[in-house]
């Protein structure tokens, strides 16, 4: 660490260098700016640097490397282990890199490292164009496109990564450099799915589709019809092509005007089932799920930028994920699954949900470190609750989720939608072959170690 009198040089250094804004713990504004997604989280960073441009970047982390202090990245701050600060350290904050530039000719689009998914999906809707986001619009794409990227269009589009053309980073010495296929192949290899442990992602490059027409179908199930609503939505997306998409999930009636009064607070079953295609295939498709039973429903054609913010989650939450990828899941699978979600604690903001995979997934390059591609299904315990009393009870049962579901696990785990849970699972989330390789170019590219604060690769 430097002398305080150094330290107190840089930082006037980097306030009248930096475009951007600079916060230390005295400044007003510093609460706001060191406030994540998870409420759990509350660290105070000695000092955060809102970069307005990759200069700033590589001013930033130039200004950390000469103070010996840990750096930690923030895009959208939607880690739930609340990767984006740290205590006493740096953070580089990309938030105010957010724009976005879409080249609907090449059917691509540069995203900088501070944009939302809703920055990228706004941005491309006028288009008619889209490509896999998260299933909701405050996540960082930065983050989420390194780490994998699974959505409502991957069984169209494939993996979030599957459609990365280009990265551009600062690496831990404060340089610039670009990855893709031809130039450092082996860096551009390691960013699908290795997230921020080579560098700093100051923009990406995506693929994107075309989708001019996008629909959905939502219901709502009393939890006695669970099991029966589960079994038949897996058969529609078992008989359904790469266009639909969706899950299942059990959730607290949320205060909606679609449901009625009587069911909020209490436990349901919802089915939501996307489709890149009109609202009368879509009537079609979901007529089985129509068929069953249900409290409320919701059928029709809707923008995709506008159906990736229907579940956002309200901030000042608190959170805790996990998941498990599935070899399939037939019937005993479901009776479990659904038995799982009698002890869901409710009324709380908590889901749990059944995601299904395959169609471009499946289909997508297997060279990269997402071994996860292969399994049909995945679940995605989704603590999220308000009061801190409830911390432990929420947290045991996502963990008691886990031990149940463990018989239908592939062992393959999606690093975004779990905390720190230790260095196997990071391997899991990796593969165990692509981890070595991983750890041989963090070696090459961050042999201290200075990006430590995501699923961390160590060198080797």
């Amino acid at each position: 660490m430097a002398s305080r009198s150094k330290a107190g040089a840089a930082l006037a250094a980097l306030r009248e260098d930096l475009t951007g804004n600079v916060f230390a713990p005295e400044d007003p504004g510093y609460d706001d700016a060191r406030t994540v997604f998870n409420a759990m989280i509350d660290r105070r960073p000695a000092v955060i640097a809102q970069c307005a441009d990759e200069d700033d970047v590589v001013r930033a982390v130039r200004f950390g490397r000469d103070l010996d202090l840990n750096i930690a990245v923030r895009g959208g701050g939607h880690s739930v282990a609340g990767m984006a600060l740290n205590d006493n350290g740096l953070v580089v904050d990309l938030r105010r890199m957010h724009e976005v530039t879409v080249h609907p000719a090449a059917q691509a689009v540069r995203v900088g490292g501070g944009a939302t998914m809703s920055h990228l999906d706004r941005a491309c809707q006028p288009y008619g164009l889209a490509t896999t986001g998260g299933r909701a619009s405050t996540t960082g794409v930065g983050g989420f496109v390194l780490g994998g990227g699974t959505g409502w269009l991957d069984r169209l589009c494939g993996l979030a990564v599957d459609n990365l053309l280009g990265v551009e980073l600062v690496t831990a010495e404060g340089s610039r450099i670009h990855a893709n296929a031809d130039e450092n192949p082996d860096l551009f290899w390691a960013l699908h799915g290795g997230g921020g442990n080579f560098g700093i992602a100051t923009a990406i490059t995506l693929k994107l589709h075309e989708l001019p027409q996008f629909s959905i179908a939502m219901l709502m199930y009393l939890p006695e019809f669970g099991p029966e609503a589960v079994r038949t939505f897996r058969d529609v997306i078992a008989a359904g092509s790469d266009e639909v998409g969706g899950g299942i999930l059990y959730l607290t009636g949320p205060p909606e005007e679609f449901l009625p009064p009587h069911l909020v607070g209490t436990r349901l079953c919802g089915a939501v089932l996307t489709y890149a295609g009109p609202e009368e295939d879509m009537r079609k498709l979901a007529e089985p799920l129509l068929a069953l039973p249900h409290e409320a429903e919701i059928v029709g054609a809707m923008p995709y930028a506008d159906v990736q913010c229907m579940i956002d989650d309200p901030p000042g939450m608190r959170h805790y994920w996990s998941a498990e990828y599935l070899t399939g899941a037939p019937d005993d699978f479901v009776d479990v699954y659904c038995a799982s979600a009698e002890a869901m604690p409710v009324p709380t903001g908590t889901q749990f949900a059944l995601l299904p995979q395959g169609g471009a997934v499946a289909a997508g390059p297997h060279e990269y470190p997402v071994p996860y591609r292969d399994a049909p299904w995945a679940v995605h315990p989704y603590g999220m609750w308000e009061d801190p009393a409830d911390d432990e009870r929420c947290v045991r049962w996502v963990r008691d989720v886990r031990a149940d579901v463990r018989p239908w696990s592939t062992g393959a785990v999606y690093l975004n939608f779990i905390g720190d849970e230790g260095a196997e699972r990071v391997v899991a989330g990796l593969g165990a072959e692509n981890a070595q390789r991983l750890a041989e170019l963090k070696r090459r590219y961050d042999p201290d170690n200075v990006f430590r604060f995501n699923h961390n690769i160590r060198p080797a």
